[in-house]
This record gives C-alpha cells, sequence and structure tokens, in this order.
C-alpha cells in the first residue's frame, strides 16, 4: 500500500515534550504524540471507494492485510509518527479548558491529485486528552459517522469524509441509555478524511492561557497552508482569514438548514476552520418539520442547539473564535465587520435557499412573506420536511386551490396525520397555496424545469435514523449489505 505522506502538523508546530498518553494539562504545544492502541482481530467491515481514490488508494489496496491494519491502529505507517491535536472549547456556551482529542488519532497527512488530506482514526485508543474516558468507540457510533459523512457529502454539505469502517475484535463497556446500566459492545474504528482537524478550540486554548506565541504560529500555519491566498503574518491578514471562516461557516450552515440536518453539539470544539461538518455524535434529521426539536437528550431541556437555532450558535461561536484571535491583531473593527457581514450575508443566502426548495430561481418582494407563511403552516400538523419539499415539485402552475383538500393531493403523503388536514388547518393551507400558485405563474419557468431545479436542492433521501439503526443491527450480526446499500 503506498500513500504520498506529506506531514506538516507535527513537524511545523510545537509539540508536546512528553510522550505517554498519560491524562495531563498540555501546555506549550499544538499536539502530543501518541501510539494508536493494537485491536484484538481487526476485520474491515466497509470502505469509501470515491475517498480511496481521492487518497490515491487502489482496489488492491484496500483488500490488503496492510489497509486493514493501518487503519484499525494496529500498524503505524512507516515514516509517520501519529500524534493528537490539543484544544479547548466552549461546550453549551461555557468555557470548558483544555479538551484535545480524546479519541481521534491523526495517523498521517498525504497528497494526492494536488490536494492535501488528514487522515484520522476516531476509537483507535486512549491520549492525554483522553480524561477518564478509553479513548475508544464503538460499532453503533462508527457506523453512524461512516454513513452521514457520506451522504453529506453526496448531498452537497461541506464536510469530513470517511474512508472505511472496522470492528476492532475488542469488546467496550458503554451506557447506550445513559441509565447505570452499562453493556458491552462491539469495538470499532472509523477513519476520517479532511483537509485538517483545525477547530475554533484550537486557538481557543492558547488564548485562554495567554500563549500568544503558539496562537499566532498556529495561524500563521492555517493560512499559509489553508487560505494562501492571504497574507500571512500580519494583522490585516488575519482578519481576512477570520473574514473567510465565516463566509464558509455561513456556507455549511445555510448546507444543514436546507437538509434538515441537526448537528445536536455544536461546541466551538466542534467547529472546522474549514468550514465543514465535523465530529457526528447525537446529530439527527429533521423528519416532522419542528425549527425546536434537537437529537441531543441532554439538550432537551435548554434546546440550544435546536434546528432553528443553529445559524444563531454559529455566529455565537464565531465570536468566540474571534475573541481567542483578539489577542494577535490588538484591534476589534476586523472581527466586527466580518461578524456583521456574516449576518447580512446570511439572512441573503437563507432566503435565497429557502426560495430555490419552493422553486423560485430568484427573490422578489413578498417572498419573504411567502416563505415566513409556509414556515408557520408546516407546524400546523405535523408534515414531513424531506417528503414535503420533495413533492412540491409536483405542484403545476394551472393547479387550483379548489373548496375541498384536493389541492393537497401532491404532497399528501408528507403528512403524517392527513385527518388533521381539516378547518383552519386547511384554510391556512389554502391560503399559502393559494399565494404559492400566484407566486409560480408570475415566473418564467415551465413547470419540468422548476422540478428539475427543485430536486437539485431537495433532497429525496436523507439517513434517518431507523435507517442508521437497521445498519448498525445487521452489522452487529456481521452483515454489511445495509451498510453498503444505504
Amino acid at each position: 500500500m503506498r500513500l504520498n505522506i506529506d506531514d506538516r502538523f507535527n513537524k511545523q508546530l510545537p509539540a508536546d515534550a512528553v510522550q505517554t498518553p498519560s491524562r495531563r494539562q498540555v501546555t506549550g504545544a499544538a499536539f502530543s504524540f501518541v501510539t494508536p492502541r493494537v485491536p484484538s482481530n481487526p476485520q474491515l467491515l466497509h470502505f469509501s471507494s470515491d475517498v480511496a481514490e481521492m487518497l490515491g488508494l487502489t482496489p488492491d489496496d484496500l483488500r490488503s492485510d496492510e489497509f486493514r491494519d493501518v487503519f484499525s491502529g494496529g500498524k503505524v505507517i512507516e515514516g509517520t509518527r501519529p500524534y493528537a491535536m490539543c484544544y479547548g472549547g466552549h461546550q453549551f456556551g461555557s468555557w470548558a479548558g483544555q479538551l484535545g482529542d480524546g479519541r481521534a488519532i491523526n495517523l498521517a497527512e498525504v497528497e494526492h491529485a494536488g490536494k492535501h488530506w488528514t487522515l484520522q482514526l476516531k476509537g483507535a485508543g486512549e491520549t492525554p486528552y483522553s480524561r477518564t474516558a478509553d479513548g475508544l468507540a464503538v460499532l453503533r457510533s462508527s457506523v453512524r459517522e461512516h454513513l452521514c459523512s457520506e451522504a453529506m457529502h453526496h448531498l452537497g454539505v461541506p464536510t469530513t469524509r470517511s474512508l472505511c469502517l472496522l470492528t476492532t475484535g475488542d469488546q467496550v463497556l458503554r451506557d447506550v441509555m445513559y441509565d447505570g446500566n452499562p453493556a458491552m459492545e462491539t469495538g470499532a474504528v472509523v477513519c476520517r478524511v479532511a483537509p485538517s482537524f483545525i477547530r475554533f478550540g484550537n486557538f481557543e486554548i492558547f488564548a485562554s492561557r495567554n500563549d500568544l506565541k503558539t496562537l499566532r504560529e498556529l495561524a500563521d500555519y492555517t493560512i499559509r497552508h489553508y487560505y494562501p491566498e492571504i497574507e500571512t503574518g500580519t494583522q490585516s491578514g488575519y482578519g481576512d482569514f477570520f473574514h473567510a471562516v465565516c463566509q464558509r461557516t455561513l456556507t455549511m450552515m445555510v448546507h444543514w438548514q436546507r437538509v434538515g440536518f441537526v448537528h445536536g453539539v455544536m461546541n466551538t470544539d466542534n467547529m472546522s476552520i474549514h468550514g465543514d461538518t465535523i465530529d457526528y455524535g447525537p446529530y439527527g434529521w429533521l423528519e416532522g418539520y419542528d425549527p425546536n426539536w434537537t437529537p441531543n437528550t441532554t439538550d432537551r431541556t435548554h434546546r440550544r442547539y435546536q434546528f432553528g437555532n443553529q445559524p444563531q450558535i454559529a455566529l455565537w461561536n464565531l465570536v468566540q473564535l474571534a475573541n481567542a484571535m483578539y489577542p494577535i491583531v490588538g484591534e476589534a473593527s476586523p472581527f466586527e465587520s466580518a461578524l456583521q457581514q456574516y449576518q447580512h450575508d446570511f439572512n441573503r443566502e437563507f432566503t435565497r435557499m429557502q426560495a430555490n426548495k419552493i422553486g423560485l430561481a430568484e427573490v422578489i418582494q413578498g417572498d419573504e412573506e411567502l416563505l415566513d407563511q409556509l414556515d408557520a403552516v408546516l407546524q400546523l400538523t405535523e408534515t414531513d420536511m424531506t417528503i414535503f419539499f420533495r413533492l412540491l415539485g409536483n405542484i403545476k402552475k394551472s393547479d387550483e386551490c379548489d373548496t375541498g383538500s384536493s389541492f393537497l393531493t401532491p404532497v399528501r403523503d408528507a403528512f403524517y396525520a392527513a385527518e388533521q388536514l381539516s378547518g383552519e388547518v386547511l384554510e391556512s393551507w389554502r391560503d399559502w397555496f393559494a399565494k404559492y400558485l400566484y407566486r409560480l405563474n408570475q415566473d418564467s419557468q415551465t413547470d419540468s424545469l422548476r422540478r428539475e431545479q427543485m430536486n437539485r436542492v431537495n433532497p429525496k433521501y436523507v439517513l434517518r435514523n431507523y435507517m442508521a439503526q437497521l445498519a448498525i443491527d445487521a452489522a452487529d450480526q456481521g452483515d454489511t449489505s445495509l451498510i453498503e446499500e444505504l
């Protein structure tokens, strides 16, 4: 197996002087060298062929024992030194101090076809940042990450990728219901792939310790390698970098809201400086359209990370990144300007995305009111978000809102309780559809062209929780056919 290794992070940034996995506060260093845990009986369950191709791996590589051993953590690639990154973060709005890669280990960095990728194992053992945990992962969460990473990519959402999924042959103790009754589960490792895994929290940890030397080194490194169009080592360059991160984060947020994805844990240590979706923990997809929904059971009381709040939380997280970078810039205006631009641009892009979802080629006066009204009527009775928007493309300009309910026939399958479509609820839908049809007839697009364009932005399929669970249950019995089908 040949990979074009091009390690940079662990050669150009300061390393932790201690080289044991003992839990500790790591200071003055961007990472700690670690060695993955050797599994007892690793087995390759699944791989993504297009991610493999992206890295320069051949079909023969994927079938080799070496591939299995390297990507289960059992063998270190010759000439490389795996490492875990040091970072902090705000968790649920409060500063948590040092966090770091508690169960993630960066294997190596690879150059292929003019692009640079970092390979990271999740679940390959303890690191100095594991705190009281074991650094391991189970099949349940690993299947979910492997599938969702690839689903998001193919839905056009910026995301980390997943190269492969393996079981380790070992059992891992987990309290899946958080009720004090832990049980043994199948151990697993997933290999995540991204340009880098640098997070907002990587900057925050150095700012919190007033380690401006390492903070500046990290900023210069990040700009030099991932934002080469920006001047390195200058105040204006740091401001431009922050602005670019804001814009990439904005794009990611618009896509999350477009497909109904809810991250569940939008802590600052789970925010990538690339604007990629990272760290698939208790994520979920909206089924019934509900802006207040969160998949995170620990967030059910305050619902900080609910679907409708995600764009505002992204802004809050960007403010924390701005606060972390402020000491090396010394003035607030570049950050304030970028944050204001985020708010202005997000409102525009979000409205444009919503208009595209209902088949409008451009936004004109009155469209925002039409979209706001749709948001309200979608919540009158439980309505499946994915199915509704996909079926909405079946509406024709010649349709009419009759006195009955037949005008809802093209989208009726999206309603979980169609019998509730009566009285005031039905009249609210009739009012919206009448305005929608009037708006469609102002547009020059043909019905077929509009439907084609709507299908490009409205998913036909999303990774619903029951789908992932079926795949997990089958994989736990050694059957990977559902993973492959999904």
